[in-house]
């Protein structure tokens, strides 16, 4: 089984209660561990692989609380730091189909220092990069840069997830998609929601999509559709795949579900490039994958709502 690294920003969600998708109507909030590349690690550890991550929280309870969480979810947290910032926040509202508004205060993800000593550990095992807050600069962007180029010359799989979050891009989506473009060009595997497939191809017809990011470069696609399942996308074939019918009560999570779980599978194959050759491989695995995501979705909050094996083979 191959090593999964998760890199990327660790946070507390604060879900705000009963009042819809208005966060200015918002009166109390119940919090939640999250962060994009930290529901993956979790989730891939929850269905037993083998993830480690790679971020930065802050001091005092907050992050010890998030630690906490990440152990208690079999995660290796041997290459998470601490920073003297506080820990990252975010504000979460969630309407009564499960979409959700985001307000974040930005803290300790941004401080995470390079490691060198990490890039040995790359070699042959695979490396996600969850781009959520990893590309506004600092030591974060730093950090993910230099991981990414060790990631390729160590000859790891790739796997890259935009994370776009409108509230942190507002009138600067052109350079959040220069950003994203060396990840994608080199990425083995991409995973997109709808609208960040249409924003960064600039194509709004699915197959146009596909079309211009598999000419940036990368070999695999999948473009998550809520309740319509994943369209899954090589350069010789496409197809989408249906999820199962569930009653979401909160989306949190749910794309982070899905490709924990495709990473998950992928990492027991003993060549993990090997999916891109084997096309009704993926079909079947895009399919577990879908299922994972959709069970996240039937209750509140990221991490505390990813299902296990048991799960997952109940449903």
């Amino acid at each position: 089984m191959k090593k999964i690294f998760c890199i990327g920003e660790l946070l507390i969600d604060f879900i705000a209660e009963n009042q819809g998708n208005d966060l200015a109507k918002a009166e109390v909030f119940t919090k939640k561990p999250g962060g994009a590349p930290a529901n993956v690690a979790c989730a891939i550890a929850k269905l037993g692989g083998l993830s480690k991550f790679i971020g930065c929280v802050g001091p005092g309870q907050f992050g010890s609380f998030l630690l906490g969480v990440l152990e208690d979810n079999h995660v290796d947290i041997s290459l998470t730091q601490r920073s003297k910032s506080f820990t990252t926040i975010a504000f979460v509202s969630i309407a009564e189909d499960g979409e959700r508004d985001f307000v974040f205060s930005r803290g300790a993800d941004k401080k995470l220092k390079y490691d060198s000593t990490i890039k040995k550990s790359f070699q042959d095992n695979m490396v996600h990069f969850g781009a959520a807050t990893a590309l506004l600069g600092g030591d974060l962007e730093a950090a993910y840069g230099r991981y990414f180029f060790d990631a390729l010359t160590q000859d790891a799989f790739i796997s890259f997830d935009p994370n776009f979050r409108g509230d942190l891009w507002k009138g600067d989506e052109h350079i959040f998609i220069k950003k994203c473009m060396p990840y994608i060009q080199k990425a083995h595997l991409s995973k997109f929601s709808l609208e960040e497939a249409q924003l960064i191809s600039g194509k709004t017809d699915l197959e146009e999509c596909c079309a211009v990011l598999h000419e940036i470069g990368t070999k695999v696609i999948t473009i998550t559709l809520g309740g319509e399942g994943t369209l899954l996308s090589t350069e010789n074939s496409k197809h989408t795949i249906p999820s199962i019918p569930v009653n979401p009560v909160d989306t949190t999570g749910a794309g982070d579900a899905f490709i924990g779980c495709l990473l998950q599978q992928i990492a027991n194959l003993h060549n993990p490039k090997e999916i891109l050759e084997d096309i009704d491989l993926l079909i079947g695995m895009v399919k577990i994958a879908n299922k994972a995501g959709a069970l996240t979705t039937t209750n509140f909050g990221a991490i505390p709502s990813l299902p296990d094996q048991e799960q997952l083979q109940a449903n």
